[in-house]
């Protein structure tokens, strides 16, 4: 059973580092207002050390990424990352996701959600804050666009088990649909920390991707 370690180096953070808080977000919804342009939104819940968002947004110029993190030490670290590496395609919110993706995204405009390797919440009194559970999941399926696609992977079989099943009673989801594992030739091949720690120890990683139905 892993641990979640809140000990990370943080990147030395440039004058310049932006991160935006719920507030600065705009209203009405408008992601034109954050990247200066309209592409494709990509939103990652729970950023963590960066990696994903930091390598999508490298690898995927075309497309707009937005990480939320409610750590503001960890978003800042991610912010600090999006800076150094000069990406005008990616931006940090630190807050709460729910309440994101309630009150400040608008529906039907996320071209893919990401949750990786969420915070599990060991114990069976704390399980309630798990961020994949149905009234989320229903605001994720709001906001995506019709064939928008959310993938949920985790190192917790019973934390995969459940989001599975509060997945699939939200209606309007084609899936789960198996999900390959690449065969990384390097660290930043991994979509996050955690996947290249959990690989690298041997252990499975258990993966899923959804598609909102065209019509719902």
């Amino acid at each position: 059973m892993r641990k979640r370690s809140h000990q990370i180096a943080l990147t030395h953070l440039p004058p310049d580092v932006t991160v935006l808080f719920p507030e600065d977000l705009p209203q009405p919804w408008d992601s034109s207002f954050l990247f200066g342009r309209q592409a494709p939104l990509e939103l990652e819940i729970g950023s963590g050390r960066g990696l994903f968002i930091t390598q999508a947004a490298a690898d995927i110029p075309d497309r707009d990424f937005l990480g939320i993190e409610i750590s503001k030490k960890y978003a800042k670290h991610c912010a600090a990352m999006i800076a150094k590496m000069q990406l005008t395609n990616a931006m940090m919110v630190c807050g709460d996701a729910q309440v994101v993706l309630r009150d400040n995204i608008s529906d039907n405009s996320l071209a893919t959600v990401h949750i990786y390797f969420p915070d599990p919440w060991w114990k069976r009194k704390h399980r309630k804050r798990r961020i994949v559970c149905e009234p989320v999941v229903r605001l994720v399926h709001q906001k995506l666009v019709p064939c928008g696609k959310l993938h949920f992977w985790t190192d917790v079989e019973e934390y995969f088990l459940a989001g599975l099943q509060s997945i699939v009673k939200v209606p309007g989801f084609d899936g789960p649909f198996e999900v390959g594992e690449h065969v990384a030739e390097h660290d930043f091949e991994y979509r996050t920390h955690f996947e290249r720690r959990t690989r690298l120890h041997g252990d499975p990683v258990f993966r899923s991707l959804f598609e909102k139905k065209p019509e719902a």
